[in-house]
């Protein structure tokens, strides 16, 4: 007989239901609370968090918001000799190039460092087509969905896209490597910067530094006098510079310095261009 009270698989069914009215997350900015509550409950560690976050941004992101603009992007014209080629592979230690045909905005198709290698070696000799080892390009628009932009890159194999504009012309360019370190983070190859060694002379006057490199060691190599007691790194006094976190491209002139940004994400900045300007009276400090 009832006594009015209620059944315990009411009671059950009635708390599971409340669980989940406070539990589950209605949004994804809910998700990332939830997810950020249990990194500081140590339940969920800080690496594992950046790496939900960077993921779920990604379908956030379009591809003209990570692309390597047209300006950075190493071209080789289909008229080039095979010494001429493997000469700007050496120096830019790329390994996937656009071939263009009369101008920057006529990309006809993409060549691989190691195919030009391997037709250097069969033929035995550097006369030959760039046209005929090349492979064919795939264009994007500037608005492709970082995620779906992924899945493509996976079911075809593919490593690399041109970033086109409304108006058919080149924008940029953008690599699956561009699109994986939205998530986990920078990858460094065998081509990047060597930790010991942060900053790289490219010539006289120009320079790649790390945004990780300490004030200290920048005063050090380029005779500055920057305050360090405010900023550790040369990339947080830069974006202090800016006054707000930079975009690829983006520039910026402190003293006798001008700092271009060539790697960045939504999180912050990784690699700069550095030129040193003509000698100024006094080497300012950034305030």
């Amino acid at each position: 007989m009832s006594n009015g009270r209620p059944s315990q698989a009411m009671r059950y069914s009635w708390v599971k239901r409340l669980s989940k009215l406070f539990l589950e997350p209605k949004d994804q900015e809910q998700l990332i609370d939830l997810l950020r509550s249990a990194s500081q409950r140590h339940i969920l560690d800080a690496e594992a968090l950046s790496i939900v976050e960077g993921a779920l941004s990604v379908s956030q992101m379009q591809a003209r918001d990570i692309m390597i603009p047209r300006s950075q992007v190493v071209m080789v014209s289909r008229d080039a000799s095979a010494e001429e080629t493997l000469k700007l592979i050496t120096e830019t230690a790329h390994s996937r190039f656009p071939v263009i045909d009369d101008d920057r905005d006529d990309v006809i198709g993409i060549l691989l460092a190691k195919d030009l290698l391997s037709a250097v070696v069969n033929a035995g000799k550097f006369k030959f087509d760039l046209r005929e080892i090349m492979r064919p390009a795939v264009f994007i628009p500037e608005s492709k969905r970082l995620n779906v932009l992924l899945r493509e890159f996976r079911a075809r194999r593919n490593h690399m896209a041109i970033v086109v504009d409304e108006y058919g012309g080149v924008a940029g360019m953008v690599t699956i490597e561009n699109v994986l370190e939205q998530i986990v983070g920078e990858i460094e190859d065998e081509h990047d910067i060597d930790d010991d060694a942060p900053i790289l002379q490219r010539n006289g006057s120009m320079f790649t530094i790390k945004a990780l490199t300490p004030v200290e060691d920048f005063n050090e190599h380029f005779d500055a006098n920057w305050n360090d007691e405010d900023f550790d790194t040369v990339g947080g006094l830069v974006v202090n510079q800016f006054g707000h976190l930079p975009e690829r491209d983006e520039k910026i002139t402190i003293g006798r310095f001008q700092f271009t940004v060539i790697r960045a994400d939504n999180r912050r900045i990784h690699l700069l261009e550095m030129q040193m300007l003509q000698e100024v009276e006094q080497d300012s400090d950034p305030e």
